[in-house]
């Protein structure tokens, strides 16, 4: 019987040694498997630090282009505004100098028949006198009948001859008039034509100016498409990272994971980074020329006067521009950004 009990002995002594190495081998497999893992998920967090940069970068670097793109186009769409308005008003000039040209024209006309009334008058006036000429003063003397008789004549031939001179003055005056009209006419002429070669000029500009706004239009409207897929790719990406650092066991918490997202992006930052990528591509010296607004959350300089800051928000230290952002995020929430 003892042979028999040493056998079962060997065996169970053998069947324990095979599980324990049968044990020895699965820990080996898992734990090669758990490093492996582990090394993958390091591998992809390397990868998104670099492609975080590289984003960021992007959107830096679309953001100052956009800023460019919306003077330019600002500046177009008001060039064109101000050629509109002048084209507007340059038509009811030049008509208005028409109408001023034409009745120039009408009283240059007027003037002229009565210098020519005038002048006729006068010739008819010197022919009267060489047919029957003027009396002199012996002549009056000699006919009149007696003092009385002389003074009626004297008088009547004063009269005459100083109808004749008003008569000669008269027909001075119109042919000055006339002149003055000449004059008129020639300016009010010089006017026209220099406002019409202008508002040809400005209607030439107009075709120009229109077609550089429209190009301003479509290369904002490409930059700002490009930004919106690089941000969606952005908000997909940071919800990943922030995954997988939590499945690293490298943040504890979501806000942690968050918070380290934000620091290969340029934070962290006080409010959301998408928000932060879409307003400035997290540049603290971000100006947009177009608004004013300024520094890596693009706060208009009124809104950081208005929170204590000092300066310019551009040109305040990184903690400065994270405190009052925070403060109007606190205040506001995403709604205080245009990217909110």
């Amino acid at each position: 019987m003892r042979p028999l009990g040493l056998s079962n002995g060997l065996s169970r002594i053998c069947a324990a040694a095979s599980l324990c190495a049968l044990l020895a081998v699965l820990v080996a497999c898992v734990g090669s498997a758990g490093a492996t893992k582990t090394d993958a998920l390091e591998a992809r967090l390397a990868d998104a630090r670099g492609e975080a940069s590289s984003l960021a970068s992007r959107l830096q670097a679309i953001t100052a282009e956009l800023g460019s793109a919306e003077g330019e186009a600002a500046e177009a769409q008001a060039r064109e505004e101000e050629l509109g308005t002048l084209l507007f008003e340059g038509r009811r000039r030049a008509a208005r100098l028409a109408r001023e040209l034409r009745a120039s024209r009408d009283r240059l006309a007027l003037e002229r028949a009565r210098l020519r009334r005038s002048r006729q008058v006068l010739a008819d006036r010197l022919v009267a006198i060489y047919e029957t000429g003027t009396p002199d003063t012996a002549t009056l003397v000699f006919e009149s009948s007696d003092y009385q008789d002389f003074v009626a004549r004297n008088d009547y031939l004063r009269a005459i001859s100083e109808a004749d001179s008003a008569l000669a003055d008269r027909v001075a005056e119109v042919r000055a008039a006339v002149h003055r009209q000449v004059l008129e006419l020639g300016v009010l002429k010089a006017k026209a034509v220099a406002y019409d070669e202008r508002l040809e000029a400005a209607r030439a500009e107009i075709a120009s100016v229109r077609a550089e706004a429209e190009e301003s239009a479509a290369r904002l409207a490409t930059l700002k498409a490009s930004r919106e897929d690089s941000l969606a790719v952005l908000k997909a990406d940071i919800s990943e990272w922030v995954d997988d650092l939590q499945e690293a066991r490298l943040a504890e918490s979501e806000a942690e994971a968050e918070e380290e997202v934000g620091r290969w992006l340029g934070g962290p930052y006080s409010i959301p980074t998408y928000i932060v990528m879409c307003e400035s591509g997290g540049n603290y010296s971000a100006l947009n020329p177009s608004s004013g607004a300024g520094g890596a959350y693009q706060i208009l300089p009124s809104t950081w006067e208005l929170y204590g800051g000092q300066g310019e928000p551009q040109n305040a230290p990184k903690a400065e521009q994270d405190r009052i952002a925070a403060e109007i995020w606190a205040d506001s929430g995403p709604s205080a950004w245009v990217c909110g």
